[in-house]
């Protein structure tokens, strides 16, 4: 009776204690935080902190409980481990990636499942996974929605496979294009990059915290902050001083609506150093900006071995233990390494008095707690079954075109586009472009999708003969992202030949698609003197202007479908060519998608979301500057090849006078912006309508116009509708010298139109 009395005891005990446990899912979360948080010893707390990547230590074998490597390395856990998508057998990834986790929960005391990251720049990079468009290309769709569909098919191929973090959105500000990561960023513009990362932030992480548990997972904004503008564009390079009116106004406005708007839980700090500070050690930048002023509540990540650079190039520390200490006051949560991982120092530093136990369990509950928001404790596992039909569906191949087709910019256009495929008997397909696939950086390789020359040929099939040459060469070997080694020029005498096969396929057509531009080879991330991808001119690389010149004199209406990541500066293509498609990279649907925009099955909506220059002396030459910066080079033709915004359809659009409903507002009252577009031409389409605003006078030195609001439109022929922008405070806001938003008196010139430059304007009176 006595055992009884006693087994009940404990059972009663246990149960009691249970309910008070981490593990219940029913408690409050701050309190199954907390309540782990008190479990933990010093050692597994820094444990959190720390990442390894997954072919650091054979995890891809897979880790089992027995694996010394794991047992070694994890045996107080970890915090998150990154998976480079190996292999091209989905259901064995997820098998072993099952078993990782598994020794995490099942092999150590307190069972803390790990985090697994991903990148996700424009779609999982994984073997099969949906492919959408570069970055740059995302950012000329000015479609909110789209985004957001498009991440959110990207979130649930991730948690297919068993990801629950990703590193994106990129929310760097495009404005220096010699830069070989402009390609990953939206735009040069904060407004736009602002509108299009909230939106990918929201189809990432979707619209409620609840949502995390099912289909979506974290995202990670980077890179914190000045990332896209490196002095004389070279990737890490030092930037400006964060506490500048201009620092606020354009790279941080977008990561603060991110978190403020869109409630990012993750942010990836940056390379560079700002004004002598590395950014991963930056407390200003990572604590005060970024927790005091913007909110925000997620966890902080280094970029990968961001915080051993502070040591090894910026020789800003002595050693691994210094570096841990100014990154982890400063305000990094984690470190993500491939190595030896610096945070593991924290142990002693804490021990020393050196870092607050305050500072180290705000650091592991940020991370807890977005471990307990994906549901992890309660379902640490995936199902290896569903990874192959949640991935890459029907559907979304079909928003992966519809994407392609919304990305693609026409700029020139006399009297050659759409093609009537009535009239062709045969098509000349030609250029370095053509016959291979581009999908970008941040793609799985080998590429996977429809090339132009594939796309066409399907679409001429019955209808057209097609007729394919190279032309040239851009370099020797094939493209690629990811792989070491610089890029070579091919030869004179073999180039020469391919122009002459070109020329030969041109006289036999009745008309030419030219794809060239810049492959994954020649604009890329320069992540070492082995892997360089920045460039010191925006010239057409190889003999690609040669090509044109040849294919020009044959006298065939020829269209140029420009290809790549970054604006390159092709002014002799701009004066010959009759019609131009800016195309970037447009994903795994390219070919179909160009076959549609050709032959005008669709018609072309696509904007600029950067500026395209006529040389690199013009640099910087973003359409937002301010005004004491726009007097002209000598002998110089000042303006941009193409400007920010700008996008023709096979239609026109017609814009009224701008009206308002009230000429005159005082600070806190807003008025509304209205007028009328109108389709004026004979097909269907797509309009941008964008609304710039320019402050006349003010205290403090002001662009010369800045994009405040868009929306897209769709109207048939002749069909009008009325465009209506709500004018406020936020619109008309800035930072004054002491760094504070406000707004000012005066008056403010509103513009509207389809583009940058050509715009119709109303003035506004803030008294």
């Amino acid at each position: 009776m006595k055992k009884i009395i006693l087994y009940c005891i404990l059972i009663s005990t246990f149960a009691c204690n249970n309910k008070q446990s981490y593990k219940n899912s029913d408690l409050d979360l701050d309190k199954r935080v907390h309540l782990l948080l008190d479990e933990m010893t010093l050692d597994e707390k820094v444990s959190q902190l720390c990442s390894s990547m997954n072919d650091q230590t054979n995890l891809n074998s897979p880790v089992r409980s027995k694996s010394d490597s794991a047992r070694n390395l994890f045996k107080n856990g970890t915090g998150f481990i990154f998976m480079g998508v190996q292999g091209n057998d989905a259901e064995l990834f997820v098998k072993k990636l099952n078993d990782i986790q598994r020794y995490f929960v099942e092999n150590t005391r307190l069972g803390i499942p790990v985090l697994f990251g991903a990148e996700g720049l424009h779609g999982f990079v994984a073997h099969g996974a949906t492919i959408f468009p570069q970055n740059i290309a995302l950012g000329g769709t000015f479609d909110r929605e789209l985004i957001e569909r498009i991440y959110t098919v990207a979130a649930r191929e991730m948690r297919a496979w068993g990801i629950t973090q990703v590193f994106a959105p990129n929310l760097d500000l495009g404005r220096e294009p010699r830069f070989g990561r402009v390609e990953e960023t939206y735009s040069e513009d904060p407004y736009l990059t602002s509108q299009i990362g909230f939106a990918a932030v929201r189809g990432f992480q979707g619209r409620d915290l609840k949502d995390l548990k099912d289909h979506h997972v974290i995202a990670t904004l980077k890179h914190f902050a000045g990332h896209g503008e490196p002095m004389g564009g070279r990737n890490t390079g030092p930037i400006g001083n964060v506490n500048t009116i201009y620092f606020h106004e354009n790279p941080l406005y977008p990561f603060e609506t991110a978190i403020k708007e869109g409630g990012a839980l993750s942010v990836m700090a940056s390379y560079n150093d700002a004004d002598g500070v590395p950014n991963h050690c930056n407390k200003t930048l990572l604590t005060d900006i970024l927790v005091d002023q913007f909110g925000f509540g997620g966890y902080v990540i280094s970029d990968l071995n961001g915080v051993t650079r502070i040591i090894e190039e910026q020789k800003a520390a002595k050693g691994y233990k210094e570096a841990a200490l100014m990154s982890f006051n400063a305000g990094i949560d984690m470190d993500l390494v491939r190595g030896k991982c610096s945070f593991m120092k924290i142990k002693e530093l804490v021990q020393e008095g050196k870092i607050s136990k305050e500072r180290l369990n705000q650091a592991v509950e940020r991370i807890l707690r977005l471990k307990f928001l994906l549901g992890l404790f309660e379902n640490p596992y995936v199902n290896a079954k569903n990874v192959v039909k949640l991935t890459n569906t029907t559907e979304d191949r079909a928003l992966n075109l519809k994407a392609a087709e919304e990305a693609a910019v026409l700029l020139k256009n006399e009297n050659i586009l759409p093609f009537n495929e009535t009239k062709i008997k045969n098509l000349a397909v030609i250029g370095p472009m053509s016959g291979s696939i581009h999908l970008g950086g941040y793609s799985y390789e080998p590429f996977q999708g429809v090339s132009i020359l594939s796309g066409l040929q399907q679409f001429g099939k019955g209808k057209f003969k097609v007729y394919y040459a190279e032309g040239c060469k851009i370099n020797q070997k094939p493209a690629t992202f990811w792989t070491d080694g610089d890029v070579v020029i091919n030869s004179k005498a073999d180039d020469l030949k391919l122009i002459a096969e070109a020329v030969k396929a041109a006289k036999s057509s009745d008309a030419i698609v030219l794809t060239i531009g810049e492959n994954e080879s020649y604009s890329r991330e320069a992540w070492s003197e082995n892997h360089l991808g920045d460039r010191e001119s925006l010239d057409l690389p190889g003999r690609q202007n040669e090509l044109v010149d040849a294919l020009v004199k044959t006298g065939k209406p020829i269209v140029a479908v420009m290809v790549g990541g970054r604006p390159l500066s092709y002014n002799y293509v701009a004066e010959k060519v009759p019609a131009i498609i800016q195309a970037w990279y447009l994903g795994q649907e390219t070919g179909t998608a160009m076959a549609n925009l050709l032959f005008g099955k669709i018609n072309p909506s696509g904007k600029l979301s950067i500026t395209i220059p006529r040389s690199v002396g013009q640099l910087p030459c973003y359409y937002s500057q301010l005004t004491s910066q726009v007097r002209s080079y000598l002998g110089a033709n000042n303006s941009p090849l193409y400007p920010f915004g700008y996008g023709l359809s096979y239609t026109t659009f017609g814009y009224s006078n701008p009206e308002l409903s009230k000429s005159e507002i005082i600070p806190g009252e807003s008025t509304v912006l209205k007028v009328l577009v109108k389709n004026t031409g004979l097909v269907a389409g797509s309009e941008v309508v964008q609304l710039y605003i320019r402050d006349e006078i003010s205290s403090v030195v002001r662009p010369v116009i800045q994009l405040k609001d868009f929306i897209r439109i769709y109207l048939k022929p002749g069909e009008t509708h009325i465009v209506k922008f709500t004018i406020d405070n936020s619109k008309l806001s800035f930072f004054n010298q002491e760094l504070k938003r406000i707004v000012e008196p005066g008056t403010f010139e509103l513009k509207i139109g389809g583009n940058s430059k050509d715009l119709k304007s109303i003035k506004l009176t803030l008294k």
